[in-house]
């Protein structure tokens, strides 16, 4: 399985989100999308991530930018995960892996010499039209926000 291409549009999708709401990519139209997937809630690194982007979050607002975070934890985790570090931004709640594996963001990964099944960090920008810009896989947490955010700005 492959996730999306480059320069072409996303297919749509529609995920529940904090905030009691459901979000649907073709509603953020005319708006570039900054969507993350992490990990796992309350971790450290996607913890950091999280805090990284919501430091940001002002600078990708005045870039016509969302910022969404999506893991496969629940809905009520992700409130949590969200009001803890106050994070302005909105988190999908994706357990069944459907927008994960859209995005083709699992891997095995191995922790202490066990293998197993889970997200890869991974970003994409999507433009205003839809179309995918720019991805970024195996993410390292530092200083990551701040080069999606110049990606943004020259998008």
């Amino acid at each position: 399985m492959s996730g999306p291409v480059l320069n072409r549009v996303v297919k749509d999708f529609k995920c529940a989100a904090t905030g009691d709401q459901t979000i649907q990519l073709k509603t953020l139209r005319g708006q570039k999308v900054v969507l993350y997937f992490y990990p796992k809630d309350s971790t450290p690194g996607c913890t950091t991530e999280g805090q990284d982007f919501r430091d940001l979050h002002a600078k990708f607002k005045r870039q016509n930018t969302v910022v969404l975070g999506a893991s496969r934890d629940s809905l009520a985790s992700h409130e949590r995960f969200r009001d803890k570090h106050k994070f302005r931004f909105d988190l999908l709640s994706d357990p069944d892996e459907k927008l994960c594996k859209q995005f083709d963001v699992i891997k095995e990964k191995s922790l202490y010499g066990r293998k197993f099944m889970g997200i890869e960090r991974s970003t994409f920008l999507i433009d205003e039209d839809g179309k995918l810009r720019q991805e970024w896989r195996k993410v390292r947490v530092k200083g990551h926000a701040a080069e999606v955010l110049e990606s943004v700005k020259n998008c």
